[in-house]
């Protein structure tokens, strides 16, 4: 995975700029970036996935959903990493950014809950999980 994403990487960096393609999504250093992000979660490394998310600006990214999915990405890894007042505050930034994305999106109703049920939690948490419609 890791050498696929680098060789991704190396591609981007040789085409120098953002890629677009017709529905407005694209391929470039940021969008490789956010999808090694989501590889190193998917592979069990949340400090990988908190490094890769330091390389990347998420106002870099061609579209609102891939800079909400940059954030949940984030929150995800925080998340794994026991970091919850960290994911929550990556959480927010999601939904500043799109709120209908952060509200219905199946995997981030699934970390919402996930990290209200693991210890205290705050009001702020309450009130994400209530703006998602978990009760």
């Amino acid at each position: 995975m890791r050498e696929l994403t680098d060789e991704a990487a190396a591609i981007a960096q040789r085409l120098g700029g953002v890629v677009l393609r017709d529905h407005g999504g694209g391929f470039g250093a940021a969008t490789v970036a956010l999808h090694r992000i989501s590889a190193e979660n998917a592979a069990g490394d949340p400090g990988a996935a908190i490094t890769a998310a330091h390389t990347i600006t998420p106002a870099s990214l061609p579209t609102v959903e891939r800079r909400c999915r940059c954030f949940t990405d984030v929150a995800t890894a925080y998340a794994h990493w026991g970091r919850r007042e960290q994911a929550l505050q990556a959480l927010l930034k999601a939904e500043r950014l799109s709120p209908e994305e952060t509200h219905t999106r199946p995997a981030v109703r699934a970390l919402v809950s996930g990290l209200l049920v693991g210890a205290r939690t705050t009001p702020a948490f309450h009130a994400l999980a209530t703006r998602c419609a978990i009760t």
